[in-house]
């Protein structure tokens, strides 16, 4: 079953109505691939697919020569080239190809963007529009389901996450074997072919303290110390995990307040079936000891999604002092602060004394489960 991608409409309009280059970011397996090609299918163009991973094409699209690349694409009106991260100086070869036929329609998608974004941002300045695709969000499920089944569905999405392939498996131990492959060095296949990292071993067992600790405040120090390793190569692993779209970070909210807790980070997963396969656990809720840090995990990573689909630009925390006070998230816009607590049971939480006499003038809500859908739809 095919799931309507919340930027599918954006997209055809930016590819129908300009010349604009649109480049597609995402994860490896979030369907990339799938979406294009069912938005290629709507349109009434001649269209030239690619797999840059392929090495004639590697090699074409690496020469710098117009003469080549105009054979290739001459009669077709669309080129999509697929994983273009693999392919050397693509940005430099596609402004070349785009000044010399600026009515060919061009697509990039690619699963990493420390290297696209790095080939790609000097060159095509002005001249792409990007766009990010994350595992299937709940914003993108409710177009198939009402609300009681959203609800029913979420204790399996919090165990198994949101990849669009796992839609197509009917039994859990089918659900579990492909996560077990995505969360082995395929996701991060391009942290290893594009970096100097030599053994996947260091990457998952960095991603697997990462995986204990979400919903707590992450030490560098502490991580490199149970991996030997630098800190500055930790902070670099983290970093290319982050690029790779595998985790992402939230930061300390602070208006330096002696108490306050700014100088670290919580790290989250943006797809919690990759969390629990590194882990492997993929217990139900009802036999674990974690639900609430997979609670605030799946509600960030939802709340993250929407805002970045419907382009609404936040600047978004977490809040904690020295003393014990905090609150979960923090999203500032508009010059104002808006606080969030997260609980998975009924309890209805207060909001910190010390956050109502230092911070005036801001909202403060809880989420549960019998609210949460108002919070990320």
């Amino acid at each position: 079953m095919y799931i309507k991608r919340k930027i599918e409409e954006s997209i055809i309009n930016t590819l129908n109505n300009t010349n604009t280059i649109i480049v597609v970011y995402g994860a490896r397996q979030v369907g990339k691939t799938t979406l294009i090609n069912k938005l290629l299918e709507q349109i009434d163009l001649r269209v030239l697919k690619i797999n840059a991973e392929e090495l004639k094409y590697a090699s074409l699209f690496s020469s710098r020569d117009l003469e080549k690349m105009l054979t290739l694409v001459e009669n077709y009106a669309v080129l999509f080239i697929d994983e273009a991260q693999t392919i050397e100086n693509i940005g430099v070869n596609i402004k070349i190809l785009h000044d010399a036929v600026p009515d060919l329609k061009i697509i990039l998608s690619g699963s990493s963007s420390f290297d696209l974004s790095n080939k790609i941002k000097e060159p095509l300045t002005g001249r792409t529009k990007t766009y990010m695709l994350f595992p299937l969000s709940f914003s993108e499920l409710k177009a198939e389901k009402n609300s009681f089944q959203l609800q029913e569905l979420l204790p399996d999405f919090m165990v198994t996450g949101g990849y669009p392939r796992l839609m197509q498996f009917t039994t859990k131990k089918q659900t579990i074997a492909h996560l077990r492959e995505l969360a082995s060095s395929y996701l991060y296949k391009d942290i290893l072919e594009f970096s100097n990292i030599k053994h996947a071993k260091k990457i998952y067992d960095l991603l697997r303290l990462l995986a204990f600790q979400i919903g707590h405040t992450v030490s560098i120090h502490e991580l490199s110390k149970n991996l030997k390793m630098s800190s500055e190569t930790v902070d670099h692993y983290i970093d290319l995990l982050e690029k790779s779209f595998i985790i992402f970070r939230l930061s300390g909210f602070s208006r330096n307040l002696r108490k306050e807790i700014s100088k670290q980070d919580k790290i989250f997963f943006y797809d919690l079936g990759i969390r629990n396969s590194i882990i492997n656990n993929f217990a139900a809720l009802e036999d674990r000891t974690d639900v609430g840090q997979l609670w605030e995990n799946f509600l960030i990573s939802e709340r993250l999604k929407q805002t970045h689909y419907n382009q609404l630009y936040k600047q978004t925390y977490f809040w904690r002092t020295y003393t014990g006070a905090e609150l979960d998230y923090i999203e500032e816009y508009d010059g104002k602060l808006h606080a969030y607590e997260f609980k998975w049971g009924n309890k209805i939480p207060k909001v910190p004394k010390s956050w109502v006499e230092n911070y005036k003038n801001t909202t403060f809500n809880y989420v549960n489960r019998a609210n949460f859908l108002a919070f990320i739809l």
